[in-house]
């Protein structure tokens, strides 16, 4: 009760503290039929906590790459589409079902898009969906936030890998191994060897880790560094290439060393984070959340 009274306290004291930048980003021409989000700075939540978001436009229709917190966030992104393309919006596909890449979903469905996740990330929306909805207000969202807001699950899933030929363009989803979240995704365009990489990739970002398998996560990072890939959508950040995930993959393997270290020490939260912040590479996105992975995973663990 005590860590969840913490972590509460925590969330509440984070979400009056992010940066709120009225000026929403735009979409990013990544190259001649891929557009994206990318490098938001508004980290607030009604800003869907800065994730990017993307479309791939074929000769057949669209594929949309995640779909924000929020059925204003989603409508936000469909406006911002709909300057780039008129196209029958065909496909959405969820990376993973975190409320900031999913909530969003009701927007592209009420517009008779598909929508696609790994087996294991609908089966996790429909099980925390309703609830994750209900309790808005601790992840700093109002009831206006999420107006008309609905829990939309996935009506196509696969295990390992889905192959999309959006018309002049092949499009490979792939399910390396569990990482950021048991059914975390890929969205794979070999020909122009562009990868959305979802949440398996922070940059410039102190990533969440609550959810993840740190194992499987490292495996996942070395299976996409021995693939052909130019660039790289994150799921929170800018452009990024391969570097970016050997520094995601280096970050993870000293976060938890160190802090599995120094929670032998103490269970001061605070102590640990501060100490964290020192060791860790440095950047510049969402220091708060040091705090909140430490309370997830290493408090009360000893």
């Amino acid at each position: 009760m005590k860590k969840t009274a913490a972590l509460a306290a925590l969330s509440a004291l984070v979400l009056t503290l992010l940066f709120v930048n009225s000026a929403c980003a735009e979409l990013t021409k990544i190259s001649n039929n891929v557009y994206s989000y990318v490098g938001v700075k508004d980290a607030s939540p009604g800003n869907s906590f800065a994730a990017n978001a993307g479309i791939v436009i074929g000769r057949d229709g669209v594929l949309v790459v995640d779909t924000l917190i929020s059925a204003k966030e989603g409508k936000r992104f469909l406006a911002d589409i709909r300057k780039v393309t008129n196209k029958p919006i065909k496909y959405v596909v969820n990376t993973h079902t975190h409320l900031d890449h999913a909530l969003g979903n009701c927007v592209f469905a009420n517009l008779g898009a598909a929508i696609i996740s790994h087996q294991a990330e609908r089966a996790s929306l429909e099980a925390n969906g309703p609830l994750m909805l209900r309790n808005i207000g601790s992840k700093g969202l109002k009831p206006e936030d999420v107006a008309g807001t609905e829990v939309v699950l996935p009506n196509l899933a696969f295990s390992d890998q889905m192959l999309i030929d959006l018309g002049g363009e092949e499009i490979r989803l792939i399910r390396l191994s569990p990482s950021h979240t048991a059914g975390s995704i890929v969205v794979y365009l070999p020909t122009q060897k562009i990868l959305f990489s979802g949440d398996i990739l922070f940059t410039d970002f102190h990533p969440f880790l609550a959810d993840g398998d740190f194992k499987g996560w490292i495996g996942s990072i070395d299976k996409l560094l021995d693939m052909e890939i130019d660039g790289i959508i994150p799921g929170h950040g800018p452009l990024s290439t391969k570097k970016d995930l050997r520094d995601m993959k280096n970050y993870i393997v000293l976060f938890d060393k160190r802090a599995r270290e120094l929670a032998t020490k103490s269970q001061d939260s605070q102590v640990i984070s501060a100490q964290l912040l020192k060791e860790l590479p440095k950047r510049s996105m969402a220091e708060w959340m040091v705090n909140y992975n430490v309370l997830s995973r290493y408090i009360g663990k000893n």
